[in-house]
């Protein structure tokens, strides 16, 4: 079915989520430790809301196969929702740990239910188009929320948790009132070709795929979390210039979601542009290394941008095509992949900062590699699956 007018409605949606999560990143940690929280316990807090993505993502996305995607998405907004009220009224840690607790396993319902519910509305030809859209929301609310976090802040640490609440509000509006069901009623419920764990239905061609977003978000997550030291180390860069240059990035990486991924995955294939993805990141990673100012932090780190920003939508995209096992299951599995990379990471990163500065960096050059060679394994098998089924016909 293809529905390109709920394309912007989806924007909308996933923008205003990522806006709400965004707005608390900057201001959490001293959140936290005006509540008592030490170094390690921010660490877990920060971790114990992607631990709850990774488990509860695949449960979602099932679960969405079955009941329709605006239900499932209701409820991942509505709880993220009322975890940040919870948050802005939390009196003790304890609290705060709950509300991340709680929010990460409702909020795990958003991103697969969005991506399954993008690949209802869009013909295979446009599926890298709705993926790039849904990636770009996702990368402007993580430009925008934090900076408006950081306004916000000035008032009471508290105000940047009302406010995020609100916008999660406004955003369960939106999909209450607005968005129409994608997943039609006679095809809700209905048994998958291939049942039981995922990647064991799909076989090891499609894990190929997964595993291959697991790496690409170790090395990105790794990344984001030292960059920060690099920089002061290396350029002597503040926390405004840092702000500026995670901006720029985030604003060239959403242009090419939103703007170029469509047109390239129709004409050179999905294959293709995760190819060219992988090898533009790696070639960031290596430019990282020689950053000495803020104009070349600002280039190095919007070329590994680009090149980061292109490979997830075009690995949904190919894995929501290949499914035999329901979208919603796929998608709900690729989130938790995502999150696992998200929690392995940053304190792999910061090991490694902590052995040589430029070690994340390299590290990163290296899981590129990882990432093209299980690419091109998976590409191997999917011909000899292909050139086996021919020859049994």
């Amino acid at each position: 079915m293809e529905n390109n007018k709920a394309l912007p409605i989806l924007f909308a949606v996933m923008f205003f989520v990522m806006v709400g999560f965004g707005i608390i990143i900057p201001v959490l940690p001293f959140y936290a430790e005006e509540l008592g929280a030490s170094p390690t316990q921010l660490g877990l807090l920060m971790a114990v809301y992607s631990l709850m993505q990774f488990i509860f993502a695949p449960m979602w996305g099932r679960i969405s196969d079955r009941v329709g995607r605006k239900p499932v998405m209701m409820i991942g907004i509505l709880g993220l929702s009322f975890s940040f009220f919870f948050m802005a009224f939390s009196s003790s840690l304890w609290m705060l740990f709950a509300a991340r607790i709680l929010g990460g396993f409702l909020s795990s319902a958003n991103m697969p239910t969005v991506q399954a519910f993008a690949a209802d509305i869009t013909t295979e030809e446009n599926r890298g188009k709705g993926m790039g859209i849904i990636g770009a929301a996702v990368g402007l609310g993580f430009v925008f929320g934090p900076a408006i976090g950081g306004v916000f802040s000035k008032a009471s640490l508290a105000t940047p948790f009302v406010i995020a609440g609100i916008s999660s509000l406004v955003t369960f509006l939106l999909v209450t009132f607005v968005l129409k069901e994608s997943l039609p009623k006679e095809e809700r419920g209905v048994q998958p070709k291939e049942k039981g764990p995922l990647l064991k239905t799909s076989g090891s061609t499609i894990s190929m795929l997964y595993f291959l977003q697991l790496f690409v978000s170790i090395s990105l997550a790794g990344l984001e979390a030292t960059f920060a030291y690099f920089a002061a180390e290396k350029a002597g860069l503040g926390t405004i210039k840092l702000g500026y240059i995670f901006m720029i990035m985030g604003l060239a990486g959403a242009f090419v979601q939103g703007g170029l991924v469509g047109r390239m995955t129709k004409r050179f294939g999905e294959g293709s542009v995760i190819q060219i993805g992988i090898a533009v990141s790696a070639v960031g990673f290596g430019l990282i290394l020689f950053v000495d100012n803020f104009l070349t932090a600002a280039i190095f780190l919007s070329i590994f941008g680009i090149g980061n920003g292109v490979i997830r939508p075009s690995v949904s995209a190919l894995i929501t095509k290949t499914a035999t096992a329901g979208i919603g299951k796929a998608t709900g599995a690729l989130s938790s992949f995502d999150s696992l990379g998200r929690i392995i990471g940053p304190p792999l990163g910061g090991w490694l900062f902590s052995v040589a500065a430029g070690l994340p960096y390299i590290s990163g050059i290296i899981l590129s590699i990882v990432a093209f060679i299980l690419y091109a394994t998976y590409t191997a098998q999917l011909k000899k699956q292909k050139l086996s089924s021919v020859t049994s016909s």
